[in-house]
């Protein structure tokens, strides 16, 4: 690895900006569906181009974090990570400004791209400035910044929605990430020492693979899902990720280095973030309007509900990392967390329309507890198994797997919510309004029933889910054969945090 001498680094402030950025991020995705319903009355649309504000975002978040990711190695993480924000900037201003749905939607797509050039960028900035135990407490506070984003998102644009209009909120986004930027010369550059050419065949066939299989899956609910659309992304999503590993594999300077997929792992590391969303993520999307449709809460009332679950993964994080940097083995940490999130699902299925707040406390704590804990260890331990030339890369991949996976999940949970739902209900039509949220369309409380039935189903399926997961990542993060005959084998576990 290369690093800019001339660098003012300056490593408290350096994790301060990140932690910023990453704070911003999310904020933008989970402050943004609650500004949704005032877009859509002040620009007078709804449907399927309201709904891509979020869609176009999550997209190119998605489809370009792999991408940006390589190119920090290439060009410079510092460098990479200040283009990012700054079209993230760009694109919140401009959503701000937009007068009309199709700008906010292609200013919401740009600022997708920034994001992903944050996030990669930022987590490989983190990775090759700090070392050891405060590479743990650094990775740490970036699991708590990330989890802070995403549980203060909705009451801050709230707050600005009702106070300042929604415009008001895309603007938060681009001051915080704006202030992230005046520090950035404290940064010091950092990349790879050989800087061949970008792979950009690779590039645009990862984008357009992703891109399509994101599309397919997001579009699915809407179009169907035995639909010819639907199909046909998803057929040349899978096709065009298959090219993509063939071009990777011979390529001379790929844009993922396909060593790193096969070192077990690593992998089982990437795999945690797709379990998290199903055990924390889909909650976190479909449990406000449960509680709102089917309970009877008015918004803020499960806005506050939800802290229940959001809470911990503000505190758990930083307690996750000292117990690693106690001793604690990352391996048995990640398993407990990935095991919270079966046994909190399964727990919440005592939840009902009028289940008091006391009785879903324990299930929402335990699944917030296993969040935070993944959070506070899962991508420090991903980042000790990579070198610090394929910072970026490693990290550009992780975050693939993490934004890739929400978006298709979130999706493909929603489809069979309202599948489930249209068995009781007996119209799909009206299982889509029931999961949206709204009951008026016949007995309330029948539909609630309907809804409740369907919730029940769906959590136990991710218990499921969650259980299988924790057993195979845990068999996939156990240590070499040679490393439990050995002390320490050299060549696998060099680790600043400890796997097993």
């Amino acid at each position: 690895m290369t690093t800019d001498p001339t660098a003012r680094s300056r490593p408290a402030i350096t994790l301060a900006i990140v932690l910023l950025a990453f704070a911003a991020v999310p904020m933008s995705i989970s402050g943004a569906a609650v500004a949704l319903p005032d877009i859509g009355a002040d620009l007078h649309t709804a449907g399927a181009s309201l709904q891509w504000v979020m869609n176009a975002y999550n997209l190119t978040f998605a489809s370009f974090m792999l991408v940006t990711g390589s190119t920090a190695d290439l060009v410079g993480r510092r460098r990479t990570f200040a283009a990012g924000a700054g079209l993230f900037a760009i694109g919140s201003l401009a959503a701000a400004a937009a007068p009309g749905i199709a700008l906010l939607d292609i200013a919401r797509a740009v600022s997708g791209i920034g994001a992903a050039g944050v996030f990669a960028s930022g987590g490989a900035i983190l990775a090759t400035t700090f070392d050891g135990a405060a590479r743990t407490r650094a990775f740490a506070a970036l699991g708590s910044a990330a989890g802070l984003g995403l549980a203060v998102g909705p009451t801050l644009s709230g707050w600005l929605v009702s106070a300042l209009g929604w415009r008001a909120a895309f603007g938060l986004h681009a001051v915080l990430v704006v202030v992230a930027l005046t520090g950035v010369g404290f940064v010091a550059e950092s990349r790879a020492r050989q800087c061949p050419r970008l792979d950009m065949m690779g590039a645009v066939v990862f984008v357009a693979g992703l891109g399509a299989l994101v599309l397919g899956a997001v579009q699915g609910p809407d179009w169907g899902w035995s639909s010819l659309g639907v199909l046909a992304l998803l057929a040349a999503g899978v096709g065009l990720l298959a090219v993509f590993v063939v071009l990777q594999a011979r390529s001379a300077a790929p844009l993922l280095d396909l060593s790193l997929v096969r070192n077990r792992r690593f992998l089982a590391l990437c795999m945690v973030p797709v379990v998290t969303t199903f055990g924390f993520v889909t909650l976190l999307t479909y449990l406000p309007t449960y509680l709102v449709g089917a309970g009877g809460l008015s918004a803020q009332r499960a806005g506050t509900v939800l802290l229940l679950m959001t809470g911990p993964v503000l505190l758990a994080p930083p307690l996750a990392g000292g117990l690693v940097n106690r001793g604690v083995s990352a391996r048995v940490l990640i398993t407990a967390s990935l095991a919270m999130f079966a046994a909190g699902n399964a727990w919440l299925t005592v939840i009902g329309p009028a289940t008091p707040v006391a009785v879903i406390a324990g299930p929402l704590l335990l699944i917030g507890l296993g969040a935070g804990v993944s959070f506070g260890v899962g991508d420090g331990t991903a980042m000790s198994l990579v070198e610090p030339e394929r910072a970026g890369m490693a990290t550009g991949f992780l975050n693939t797997m993490r934004i890739g996976s929400e978006a298709i999940v979130i999706a493909v949970f929603g489809a069979v919510l309202v599948s489930l739902i249209g068995t009781r209900v007996g119209s799909p039509e009206l299982a889509a309004k029931v999961a949206a949220g709204n009951l008026s369309g016949g007995d309330p409380a029948a539909l609630a029933a309907g809804f409740t039935h369907a919730l029940h189903i769906a959590l136990y399926g991710t218990a499921v889910v969650c259980a299988v997961g924790a057993v195979a990542i845990a068999a996939a993060l156990a240590p070499p054969r040679r490393d439990i005959a050995a002390t320490r084998a050299p060549d696998d576990s060099p680790l600043p945090t400890k796997v097993a």
